[in-house]
């Protein structure tokens, strides 16, 4: 059986399975393409990564800016 691929967007909030050194499992996603740029909700550390790492290490979606209403 083939996985589902998750869909990504610009400034949804992402868990990652393994926390960040000051403690934050939640990152923002700043950049999607080949390369994902992330940035820590805790510290705004900023990371680059590939692709293929990025979708093995995302355990969930906490936040989806396309479902928010704004007024």
């Amino acid at each position: 059986m083939a996985k589902e691929r998750l869909t990504f967007e610009l400034n949804q909030v992402v868990e990652l399975k393994k926390p960040h050194p000051c403690g934050s499992k939640s990152w923002k996603i700043l950049r999607t393409g080949i390369d994902f740029g992330l940035r820590c909700e805790g510290c705004g550390h900023r990371i680059l990564i590939p692709r293929k790492d990025f979708e093995r290490a995302v355990k969930r979606i906490l936040s989806d800016p396309s479902s928010d209403l704004s007024s």
